[in-house]
Formats: structure tokens, sequence, C-alpha cells
């Protein structure tokens, strides 16, 4: 269950940063309300998640989901452009998650 709680976290926190993009720097009022209320949903279900999970591994998960998420939708959404380098990079960061998930003794299952 804290898993499921901590995915809906990073949906929640992947929201907001696509939002915080939509903004414009705070400058548009709909994707700015969205920050804040997809910030704090995020940050009150990572809370939640913290009762069941060390905070290193629940915040390197929430983390890195969120950046190879964040960078997705920054291709498919923003026209941002994603190189071999950068594109390995996500796949080390999901690679870690995954070693974490599987390997771990620290990581609750």
């Amino acid at each position: 269950m804290q898993y499921l709680i901590l995915f809906v976290a990073v949906v929640f926190e992947t929201i907001g940063t696509s939002a915080l993009q939509a903004s414009q720097q705070f400058s548009r009022l709909g994707p700015s309300v969205t920050v804040v209320v997809a910030y704090v949903i995020s940050f009150i279900l990572l809370g939640w998640a913290l009762k069941f999970m060390p905070v290193g591994i629940a915040y390197a998960i929430w983390s890195g989901l969120g950046i190879v998420l964040i960078a997705g939708i920054g291709y498919a959404v923003f026209g941002q452009r994603l190189d071999l380098p950068a594109l390995l990079g996500l796949a080390l960061i999901l690679a870690g998650i995954v070693v974490i998930n599987l390997f771990s003794s620290t990581a609750s299952h």
C-alpha cells in the first residue's frame, strides 16, 4: 500500500511541476493554483508513505520517478529535446530505483 501512496505522490508532484512550467513564472492563475494544490497533496502523500518507509528510500523513489516523468512530459508536451547523455542518465535513474526495490533490504516490501 505504501508504494501506491508513494506513486500517487509522484503523480501529483509531476502535475505540480508541469503546471509550474505552464504557469509562466506564476503569471497565469489556473496553472499557479494547480502548482500549489498538487504540491500540497504530493507532500501530504509523501508524508503518509514515510510512516512505512525509510525517508532516504522513499525520497529516492519519489524524486527519481519525478525526474523521469517530468523529462518525458517536457519532451511530449513542451517540446524539450533529450539528447543521448540525457536519456542515458534517465535510464540510470530508473535502474537505481529498480536496484533499490529489488535488492535493498532497507526498502520495505
